[in-house]
């Protein structure tokens, strides 16, 4: 630790160390010492999870999936709109007359317009795929060290209790033997004090510890559910995409020609069903990311009240 930060010490000093503060330095009041390190245990760590509190505040807003749900909305009404029944056959009169034809036209328009939106995914997603990576990293590094600093207030919280208990019980053996010593009265009435400013600082402590956990556990469930939500991406952009655009252009060229007379249309309307509930299961998907990163965004606001509290 650095010497300037001596007097803003983490740890809770025995008399020894105590002792050899008050050797190193010119000036020392021992009693003062003491009572700016009930007040202010823990203090750097405070300071540095101020610090990851808002790195990974910045990160959180960088990392948001806000451009994927409206491309995928896009898409998802679409598809519902791509009528197989223009492709039942219509009876003779209906062939004759070019009726046919005419509603194989129409299937094949709707088609290439859905064809499109299906086409432009890829390149409208990987963007956001790309943005993700840098954050990723990021607040991955910044959770490795929240949970050091955290850790670190935990150990500092039961050193203090025990010290708590240590001196609780020294002052009750104290004032037994005190008697009508009006100096040795004011020590003890001095460290019951000190003991009441320590409790009342354990309790911010353990607050702060509390609230940096939550954090911790808040950013790693949002990096999974993006994890999750990106996975899903590759599939719907990689082989569902893919499959819906061979198949349901095929079926669509044919039509535009008249020739779906005697074709099975099971094989594109599953398929088209396929990336139908392939959408569906990634706006739900985007809509408990947004959730969860709404829970995320308060944990750290509370987080950071705890510490300013705490500062």
């Amino acid at each position: 630790m650095d010497s300037s930060n001596d007097d803003r010490t983490a740890s809770l000093m025995t008399p020894a160390k105590l002792a050899q503060v008050s050797a190193a330095r010119k000036p020392f009041s021992p009693t003062a010492f003491l009572d700016q390190m009930a007040a202010d245990a823990g203090h750097p760590h405070i300071t540095r999870l101020s610090e990851l509190q808002a790195d990974l505040q910045a990160q959180a807003g960088g990392a948001r999936f806000e451009g994927v749900q409206p491309v995928l909305e896009r898409l998802a009404q679409a598809l519902p709109a791509l009528d197989f029944s223009l492709l039942q056959s219509q009876g003779l009169w209906a062939s004759l007359t070019g009726k046919n034809k005419d509603a194989g036209a129409g299937f094949a328009a709707q088609a290439g317009e859905t064809d499109g939106l299906v086409k432009a995914l890829p390149a409208e997603l990987a963007p956001v795929g790309r943005l993700q990576q840098p954050h990723a990293a990021a607040s991955d590094r910044s959770l490795v060290e929240l949970e050091v600093e955290y850790r670190a207030l935990d150990k500092i919280i039961d050193q203090g209790a025990r010290w708590l208990q240590d001196m609780r019980n020294q002052i009750k053996t104290r004032e037994a033997q005190a008697g009508a010593d009006a100096e040795a009265l004011a020590q003890i009435r001095a460290d019951s004090a000190r003991c009441e400013t320590l409790v009342a600082r354990l309790k911010v402590l353990r607050a702060c510890v509390a609230a940096a956990q939550q954090v911790h556990q808040q950013v790693s469930a949002a990096a999974d559910r993006r994890a999750a939500l990106q996975a899903g991406l590759q599939k719907a952009m990689g082989g569902e995409a893919r499959e819906w655009r061979s198949r349901l252009g095929t079926l669509a060229g044919a039509a535009a020609e008249g020739k779906v007379a005697g074709l099975n249309l099971d094989g594109p309307k599953e398929v088209h069903k396929a990336l139908r509930r392939r959408l569906d299961k990634l706006l739900a998907e985007c809509e408990q990311l947004r959730t969860q990163e709404e829970t995320l965004a308060h944990s750290l606001n509370s987080l950071g009240e705890q510490l300013s509290a705490a500062a």
